[in-house]
């Protein structure tokens, strides 16, 4: 007992010494002395400083029992690193330390726990160090023994003092591990700042969260696949562009010119908003593409190294200003030829003319509907127009007073339509249409309006090492970015060169997410896809709202139908003797009319009801022929003030189970697995 206390008194220096909280166990049971005393079964913590404290995190059961069985082989500890977290940590045995694999992180110590000890400030246990638990286990063998035969009657409730006497066992709690099948990959690119929810968390705690919520999800709604072993897990990891942007120096040179007042708005402006004036300019924007693509590269090529026998697809998500960089990546693509023309490079977006003059009203404008004639001979039309110098319209005849005002006219329109001559692409292979540049409409089918390039900054967009199966757009202004780049419609025809899938999720109240199919059908009005709640029917305060909605409408519609019989009866009531003596046309005529009454009364309702019908609505290939812009539905105390959860609106995509699981549907109906039951 001399040599256990005296090595207690040495490493009390460093560990907290025991007290009546001290346990190996969260869980505290009495047993009595006559009850058998079995060995505590040892399990492994992590680290993690969370809010400035110290966090000690259990490693899931099958993690930790791989750790035990590294520890006890035998082979020394030195040298030994096991994987842990789904492959997305590793665990260096000798070092007791925890690396992060695909992203830059702060290593965590790691500890085989037997003994713990409950915190002074809060009731969290804290595992003892390996060395001070070593001493404890035999230390609390001896008092047992020696209390037992001092008095065999009484119950252990405490460890080393004498007040109270009890054994506390420890109990360890099962902590479910993911399984070790990956069927798909997806890459998640966050928007603007470095925080990415109202917890300001960062990217890599958000797709934790997004992870979680799909394990859950998947054994609740996928069950029997699991069950069949036809599926294993979704594996989502985290792209990280801010922080190699903002270590280029730009900081300091914001920080040179920004104001003092109100510092924390402005250091917050710096560091989160001036990240859409950053990818706006071609010098940063090269910067920002250049990372989300290399991190993709790089991450994806370090999967395939840790995972040789995975034979999944990849996806790609984007949240905010993540998705309109991603949206740019996936437009500059080539496919797996690599010698595809430029044209089917770029996206054939098409700038809506509306009613666009005709060639002879612009010459009638200018008072020059004299050389029309002359045009049409020499089958000139106004693009042939706009290409023409001065030369070519004096070889065909036209003087020069009118040659003047020809060009003006036609060099004003280029200019305010942002056309110009096509541009032979660079030797560099860089393939990408500045904002101004005319594309060749040579593959345009309506001649009402033309291809035009996307209005990226002019960058050389790197090319991904992999296709992409779909591309998921998680509270996105790619419509908005679109338009202000001054473009009004896409092609129905285009597709990415690379990617088959394109989803826009959004929350209704998300003040940053706008719509795409409108810019694929400007003419037409519809509603996007309401996604389903993942229990399986749509919220009850939308269901209520819904319903109200048509009571309402049934009681205008009985109103209204009540008016007009009324109506008639008043019109019929000077002539009642007439219904006796009605001819057989007429009373067949009769029913025709009343018939037709009531479908005008129902209009409206019938509109309506039109309007939930799903509807042969052409999209374009977008997204293979399939809808674009799918909306979530709002929780009903969303529903009281849009305004007050607006900005939690635009972040709450970790943690939505309805958008988790369309993410889930969609890539695993790619591989021919469905839901246990579908979602209405």
């Amino acid at each position: 007992m001399s040599s256990v206390q005296s090595q207690q008194e040495q490493l009390s220096q460093s560990d907290p010494s025991p007290s009546p909280n001290s346990c190996s166990s969260f869980e505290l049971i009495d047993m009595d002395a006559g009850s058998l005393y079995e060995p505590v079964s040892p399990h492994w913590f992590y680290c993690k400083i969370i809010d400035s404290k110290e966090t000690w995190i259990p490693f899931n059961s099958e993690d930790s029992q791989q750790l035990e069985e590294a520890y006890s082989s035998g082979k020394g500890c030195n040298g030994r690193v096991v994987p842990t977290d789904g492959g997305r940590y590793d665990v260096h045995l000798g070092e007791r330390m925890r690396y992060a694999v695909y992203w830059d992180e702060l290593a965590s110590e790691v500890r085989r726990c037997t003994w713990f000890y409950k915190g002074d400030k809060d009731n969290k246990y804290v595992p003892y160090s390996e060395s001070f638990s070593q001493v404890l286990e035999p230390s609390f063998l001896f008092q047992r023994s020696e209390k037992k035969e001092k008095n065999p009657e009484k119950n252990f409730t405490d460890l080393f003092q004498d007040k109270l006497e009890t054994k506390i066992i420890f109990f360890l709690i099962s902590f479910i591990g993911e399984p070790l099948q990956i069927d798909h990959l997806v890459f998640v690119v966050h928007g603007i700042g470095p925080a990415c929810d109202l917890r300001f968390r960062s990217i890599v705690q958000c797709v934790n969260d997004f992870r979680s919520v799909s394990l859950n999800l998947l054994q609740t709604h996928f069950k029997k696949a699991q069950e069949n072993q036809q599926i294993g897990r979704v594996e989502f990891l985290p792209v990280n562009w801010h922080s190699p942007l903002h270590s280029t120096g730009v900081d300091v040179d914001l920080q040179r010119i920004t104001l003092p007042s109100i510092n924390r708005l402005r250091h917050f402006t710096n560091d989160t908003i001036l990240d859409v004036f950053f990818y706006n300019s071609p010098t940063y924007c090269q910067t920002i593409v250049d990372t989300v693509a290399s991190e993709m590269n790089r991450i994806y090529t370090l999967f395939l190294q840790r995972n040789p026998d995975f034979k999944g697809g990849v996806s790609i998500a984007g949240h905010s200003l993540g998705s309109l960089i991603l949206f740019d990546i996936l437009t500059n693509q080539k496919d797996s030829l690599g010698d595809i023309d430029s044209e089917k490079d770029s996206l054939n977006i098409v700038m809506d003319q509306g009613d666009t003059p005709t060639l002879e009203e612009d010459l009638k404008k200018l008072q020059l509907s004299e050389f029309f004639d002359i045009f049409e001979k020499e089958k000139v039309d106004k693009e042939a127009l706009a290409l023409c110098t001065d030369r070519d319209l004096q070889e065909i005849g036209i003087p020069l007073g009118p040659r003047k005002k020809i060009l003006n006219y036609f060099s004003t329109r280029k200019n305010s339509m942002g056309i110009k001559r096509p541009a032979p692409q660079p030797a560099s292979g860089a393939n990408i249409p500045k904002e101004s540049e005319f594309c060749s409409s040579s593959n345009t089918r309506n001649g009402d309006y033309l291809d035009v390039g996307i209005g990226q900054v002019s960058v050389k967009y790197p090319r991904l090492i992999y296709k992409p199966e779909i591309f998921f757009a998680f509270g996105s202004p790619i419509g908005m970015f679109l338009t202000v780049r001054g473009l009004k419609r896409i092609d129905p025809n285009y597709r990415f060169p690379t990617c088959k899938g394109f989803f826009n999720i959004y929350h209704p109240f998300d003040p940053v997410a706008y719509r795409i199919e409108p810019m694929v059908v400007p003419g037409v009005e519809f509603e996007p896809m309401l996604i389903p709640h993942h229990k399986g029917r749509k919220r009850m305060h939308l269901e209520l709202r819904e319903g109200l909605t048509r009571m309402s409408m049934d009681l205008k519609n009985n109103l209204l139908g009540s008016l007009r019989m009324a109506w008639k009866s008043f019109t019929r009531a000077p002539y009642p003797a007439l219904q006796a003596s009605e001819t057989p046309e007429e009373t067949e005529a009769e029913p025709e009319s009343t018939s037709e009454k009531p479908s005008d009364v129902n209009t409206e309702e019938t509109s309506v009801a039109v309007k939930e019908e799903v509807l042969p609505i052409n999209v374009g290939m977008l997204n293979g022929g399939q809808r674009i812009d799918y909306v979530l539905q709002e929780k009903p105390i969303e529903s009281f003030n849009e305004y007050l959860f607006a900005l939690q609106s635009h972040l709450c995509y970790w943690e939505s189970e309805d958008t988790v699981l369309l993410v889930l549907k969609e890539i695993y109906q790619t591989q021919g697995i469905f839901l246990d039951q579908p979602l209405q």
